[in-house]
């Protein structure tokens, strides 16, 4: 499957890292290029946390189903985040996946929505996201109650919460959807990468120019 917006002659998807397109494209390989920047699994032009996904998604996919992710890349290019995406986005990857993980993943997303939680408390504008963790977190008591029990409630800084408990909720939502083993695991995997797209700001449209082209010089027809 391809998008009209990828273009023709792009590698096929395939796992992990590449030293160029001869040797195969990951997703966000093939971003970089639809961005104009350098071959890379890293480009600027999405936002890291996002990207993380993208490429976690990407590798835990079988052959076949990889293929089907390729629509969405464009979906991710100019999509570098605001202040408030390591937030949403882990908070929405989170909740995706978390009555779908094993009990201990469901442990591990919960402490991690209960910072998030905490972190969106007094904030107007990230109450949309407060919201989606309190539902999250309301539908598994029990991984709730065990994050008590352990006293694991202290509040982190939202600088530590972007560099450790963001990219940890996104690995475990990723790997407890893969230890499932369910047939429909891929379907299950796309819908984390869609959730987390969605949660990251779309980039602003180009402006339209209003310059009015100068009028010919030539002479008029008669």
């Amino acid at each position: 499957m391809r998008s009209s917006l990828v273009p023709d002659g792009m590698p096929v998807l395939s796992r992990g890292k590449h030293r160029n397109p001869r040797r195969g494209a990951c997703f966000m390989e093939m971003a970089s290029v639809l961005a104009g920047e350098r071959w890379s699994d890293h480009p600027s032009c999405t936002h890291p946390l996002l990207a993380q996904l993208a490429r976690q998604v990407n590798d835990n996919t079988n052959d076949a189903d990889r293929q089907h992710l390729v629509h969405l890349i464009p979906s991710v290019v100019g999509r570098r985040g605001d202040a408030d995406t390591w937030l949403a986005v882990a908070v929405a990857v989170a909740t995706t996946a978390i009555l779908d993980v094993p009990e201990t993943r469901q442990r591990a997303l919960a402490g991690g929505l209960l910072q998030a939680e905490r972190l969106c408390a007094g904030h107007p504008g990230r109450e949309p996201v407060r919201r989606q963790a309190r539902a999250a977190l309301d539908s598994v008591p029990g991984a709730v109650a065990w994050v008590d029990q352990l006293g694991l409630r202290n509040p982190i800084s939202e600088k530590t919460f972007a560099r450790l408990c963001a990219p940890t909720m996104v690995r475990c939502a990723v790997e407890g959807v893969v230890t499932t083993g369910r047939p429909d695991t891929d379907r299950r995997l796309r819908s984390l990468l869609e959730a987390g797209i969605a949660a990251c700001p779309a980039p602003e449209p180009e402006p339209v120019s209003s310059v009015v082209p100068p009028r010919s010089s030539g002479a008029r027809p008669a």
